[in-house]
């Protein structure tokens, strides 16, 4: 694992990482996505791919979204280049390196993690690049007011403001009743990320085209000396994001 830029905090560029005034960045960020959420209420396409592409274009987002994928809890897990970003140096220029042109995603680093409820069973996680994370993460703040604007208003997994509680209260409010039903029950879709067509997200989610085909072709690396590409839903694109695609198969159309 290597740290990207190891100056000190006292270079101009960790002087410039410290100096951020996150309120403003954080006004900044969340005008942008009210208008775009105003847009995607009015079902104005055309202004909500101008909002998105000013948005991600933005110092503001691009400075949230480092900060975001630098002080996470995978802060310290590396994708394939063994990067990351500890210092304020490497932050700061990890925002002027955050830009859609010329930008390739890297294959993720896949690891086998245990998996819930086994003792013996293992499931495969993908690591990106923080590059590709910061840059998901970047993209994540114009789709996420399209997302919340139309998705189901009793989905509870991955979105901002809601939690486990929330879900626990609505089931709740359902089962307390006389005329409640009687039976939960509980389904999950085998493979359900790993079969979606690339070619129906592409033109279902509301977002750089040529950015998310990389993405989901990047592949994945299992070892130095192995490197497979997936047909699939690659597992290093975000929980919140792999939850607002499950949103729009229901919807259909953002």
């Amino acid at each position: 694992m290597r740290s990207v830029n190891t100056d000190s905090a006292a270079s101009p560029g960790g002087r410039a990482w410290d100096q951020v005034d996150w309120p403003i960045v954080h006004r900044r960020v969340r005008g942008l996505q009210i208008r775009i959420a105003k847009a995607t209420r009015d079902r104005d396409w055309r202004r909500v791919k101008a909002l998105q592409r000013f948005l991600v274009n933005s110092y503001s987002a691009k400075a949230l979204a480092v900060k975001r994928v630098s002080e996470n809890d995978g802060k310290r897990t590396p994708g394939v280049d063994g990067e990351i970003w500890s210092t304020p140096e490497a932050k700061w220029r990890a925002i002027q390196r955050l830009d859609s042109r010329g930008l390739r995603p890297q294959p993720l680093r896949r690891v086998y993690i245990p998996k819930r409820g086994s003792t013996t069973k293992k499931r495969p996680l993908g690591i990106p690049v923080m590059i590709d994370r910061a840059q998901q993460a970047l993209h994540l703040q114009g789709l996420e007011p399209v997302a919340e604007t139309q998705a189901d208003p009793h989905s509870y997994g991955f979105r901002r403001g809601r939690g486990t509680q929330d879900a626990i209260a609505r089931v709740f409010n359902l089962l307390a009743r006389k005329v409640s039903a009687s039976w939960i029950l509980e389904g999950d879709i085998r493979g359900c990320f790993d079969n979606f067509r690339h070619g129906w997200l592409e033109s279902h989610i509301p977002m750089d085209t040529k950015i998310l085909s990389g993405w989901l072709k990047a592949g994945y690396v299992e070892s130095e000396s192995s490197s497979r590409r997936r047909q699939a839903l690659r597992k290093g694109v975000s929980p919140r994001r792999r939850s607002q695609i499950s949103h729009w198969t229901v919807w259909k159309r953002c």
